[in-house]
């Protein structure tokens, strides 16, 4: 049975759709067979996927609404053994319409559950906040991984973050953990950026990933070709970064 790993952060520009697209690209590298679901109304991880949200007949917008069998929906991506549950800029009315609707924050697991004995990881990209696309992600998720950028304002709504993910827990999913802390966009020449890395560390102790995400050209390029960095340049720091996230993540799932 698959894990189901929602990358959520309630902050903005966090490196959440780069986290989820590149992380799949990795452990899709390793043999691990990875279906990305696209929550965000952004639709960045299906256009970073190579995906024209232009040309989608079926997005996740439809099996939410209906809750039917999601296999026909899924698209293959060009990164091996990656498909993905697109979405389009159409998904942010959702948010109103699941208010409306019986059992809406479980609609997700519903449409998960169809396909999560048919890969090794799902990992759900959230849009940044708490409506309730985040929640249906969250209340559908074994774990969540939280992406937190190495800069002044990096724990501001930590503590927020963390009330949410406890609400969660005690309503909807009490079966949720944290995956892990992934500190990104890191600058080792940057005193600023060591001491959040020594803060984040602090806070989250063992939760934290050892693999650090730093700033790096490749990663920031690669979504305006529509691949992941691991396909645009697999020898460049951040692809290395990614592959080496992607092993810790495995291993630790063995346990």
């Amino acid at each position: 049975m698959g894990k189901i790993i929602c990358v959520f952060n309630q902050k903005g520009g966090v490196g959440k759709t780069t986290t989820v697209v590149n992380l799949a690209a990795a452990l899709g590298n390793l043999k691990k067979k990875v279906l990305v679901t696209d929550v965000d109304p952004q639709a960045n991880a299906t256009s970073g996927l190579g995906i024209n949200k232009e040309e989608l007949e079926h997005t996740i917008y439809e099996l939410l609404i209906s809750t039917e069998d999601s296999r026909e929906f899924i698209l293959e991506t060009s990164s091996k053994n990656v498909g993905i549950l697109p979405s389009t800029p159409d998904l942010a009315g959702l948010e109103v319409e699941l208010v409306m609707l019986d059992t809406r924050e479980t609609r997700l697991s519903k449409v998960l559950n169809y396909v999560k004995d048919d890969y090794d990881f799902i990992l759900v990209d959230c849009p940044p906040s708490l409506g309730q696309l985040s929640i249906n992600a969250l209340v559908a998720a074994d774990s969540v991984l939280i992406p937190i950028q190495c800069e002044y304002y990096a724990l501001e709504g930590v503590s927020q973050l963390i009330a949410t993910l406890e609400l969660i827990k005690t309503g909807l999913n009490p079966s949720l953990e944290i995956e892990g802390v992934l500190l990104s966009m890191f600058d080792g020449r940057n005193n600023l950026a060591l001491e959040v890395v020594e803060e984040v560390k602090k806070y989250f102790k063992d939760k934290v990933f050892k693999s650090i995400i730093p700033r790096n050209i490749r990663v920031a390029e690669a979504p305006s070709y529509g691949l992941s960095v691991i396909e645009y340049d697999e020898k460049s720091k951040g692809a290395q970064a990614y592959t080496k996230l992607a092993k810790e993540v495995v291993r630790n799932n063995k346990r």
